[in-house]
């Protein structure tokens, strides 16, 4: 797939990575937004949710993960689990999403293998069952040991990874007598790990309890082909999707098999993907049936029915006319106005899918347009960003629409609103940076009380949520210990 997609640069003739269009991720060479894309490969259909690496995004990468049947997360080989991976990886073993690991950049200096999969085990609860050890460490990147097989696969470097790099499978007994004591540690160290019963198990895979771990270098395009054949070999195809409440063990109480008449989840917004037509792309992934495009749905949430006629299959940016999707395919819905992130539609049998639970944001600031004389284009694109989940938009009488306060999880998060408030809007807008830190949920008989406390703003979201803002967690737990008898709540489960 990556000599359609490319790398990240596009240098030298490559092709900039598709699922990179945002002129901010072409610029700095990062994902700013989740994209889709779907291929065949093989006798399979893949639908890929490409979702930021970056912290400050990591509420986009959490939507996407309401959405998808499995992950391949990404760890850096000289960095280990960073935070907001550690978060995410923690998330999937919750949800119970089957992870595939990526060891990735194995060509730089890095950790040692075998402590990786230790920090994989300890952090995160996972056992590590890699598929793949490396041949040579960290910065001499050979080949792989493909431990299924016993075999030497070695890879040979072709002209800025434009293109699939070459394998050569060898036996063990001529990947000795090439790689000789290089070769010999990869062996030692596979067996010890088979000693410690690290070795795959489908069943365990799919149960959340192991990780199958794969070693490449993307950049260089090693490994990059396994990624994708051990994605479809292992990985599980659409599923049962769970809605309703949950039984006294924790379990879902209801689920929409995948024959059962046609539903789809949305999970995405995007505006500005087509400069030529300015218009808004609501991704909403299958659960089940058949979709066939001009049905007409039912919009659960408002109860209201509307046809589908201009659905799309989206590859990046990249969009076609899209004439029928199964379980587990990703369908982009042109101007579809009233969908926003979290809803349901379907035909025949009723179902509502549960709505998806946002981060507490840690960055606060007031926007106020640059150009008062455009405040509709300020507020259209202040609602247009609030709708997508770029920044989260809570307003209060006493601030009125024209100097809403926009809440982030990172501080990127600004600039990507102040620069699509320029681009796409035309209405440059000016921030103001608040000291709060410390979001929480309250209700309206709490509110009143938490307002009148010094240095804390109560503010309201786009669903109707109040939120209390504090500088500090010493803040959150005064409020706490003087007011026991009222609402002050994390946005998600188990967060404090």
């Amino acid at each position: 797939m990556i000599t359609e997609a490319g790398a990240v640069h596009g240098k030298a003739g490559r092709r900039a990575t598709v699922s990179d269009w945002m002129d901010m991720e072409k610029a700095r060479g990062i994902s700013i937004t989740s994209a889709a894309l779907q291929f065949p490969y093989g006798e399979h259909i893949v639908n890929l949710v490409d979702t930021p690496g970056h912290s400050d995004f990591s509420e986009d990468t959490y939507r996407v993960l309401s959405a998808v049947d499995a992950a391949v997360m990404l760890v850096d080989a000289a960095k280990g689990l960073e935070p907001q991976t550690l978060k995410l990886f923690r998330v999937c073993k919750a949800r119970g999403i089957p992870v595939i690991t990526v060891i990735n950049k194995w060509d730089r200096p890095g950790l040692d293998p075998l402590a990786l999969m230790e920090e994989i085990q300890d952090q995160i609860g996972l056992v590590p069952t890699p598929l793949t050890w490396p041949v040579g460490i960290s910065g001499d990147f050979r080949g792989v040991l493909d431990r299924r097989t016993g075999e030497y696969v070695a890879y040979t470097r072709t002209a800025g990874g434009a293109t699939r790099a070459p394998e050569e499978r060898m036996a063990a007994d001529a990947a000795l007598a090439r790689e000789g004591e290089v070769w010999q540690a990869s062996v030692e160290e596979s067996e010890l790990l088979a000693g410690d019963g690290a070795d795959h198990d489908q069943d365990l895979f799919l149960s959340g309890f192991t990780t199958p771990v794969l070693f490449a270098s993307a950049i260089l395009n090693f490994g990059v082909a396994t990624i994708l054949e051990t994605l479809v070999e292992l990985a599980p195809s659409a599923a049962a999707f769970h809605h309703g409440k949950e039984d006294a063990e924790g379990r879902p109480a209801e689920v929409r098999e995948v024959v059962a008449p046609f539903s789809a989840f949305v999970f995405k917004v995007q505006a500005g993907m087509d400069t030529n037509h300015r218009d808004r792309l609501a991704f909403a992934r299958v659960c089940s049936g058949v979709f066939e495009r001009g049905m007409v749905v039912v919009h659960a949430q408002s109860g209201r029915p509307f046809a589908t006629k201009y659905a799309q299959s989206v590859f990046g940016r990249d969009r076609a006319v899209l004439d029928v999707a199964y379980p587990g395919d990703i369908i982009g819905l042109v101007n579809a106005n009233a969908l926003t992130i979290g809803d349901t539609i379907y035909v025949d049998d009723p179902v509502q899918y549960p709505p998806i639970a946002t981060f507490a944001p840690e960055h606060f600031a007031v926007a106020t347009a640059v150009d008062r004389g455009r405040f509709k284009q300020f507020q259209r694109g202040i609602d247009q960003l609030d709708s997508e989940g770029v920044v989260q938009v809570l307003r209060s009488d006493l601030r009125g629409n024209q100097s809403p306060v926009l809440a982030a999880v990172g501080p990127m998060q600004f600039e990507v609103a102040q620069a699509r408030m320029a681009d796409e809007f035309n209405a440059a807008i000016r921030l103001e940076t608040l000291g709060y830190s410390q979001a929480r949920r309250t209700d309206a008989a709490s509110a009143p009380t938490f307002a009148m406390v010094r240095g804390v703003e109560v503010l309201e979201r786009r669903d109707g949520t109040l939120l209390v803002l504090a500088p500090d967690k010493w803040r959150i737990s005064t409020m706490e210990r003087d007011h026991p008898d009222l609402t002050l709540e994390p946005l998600l489960a188990g967060e404090r």
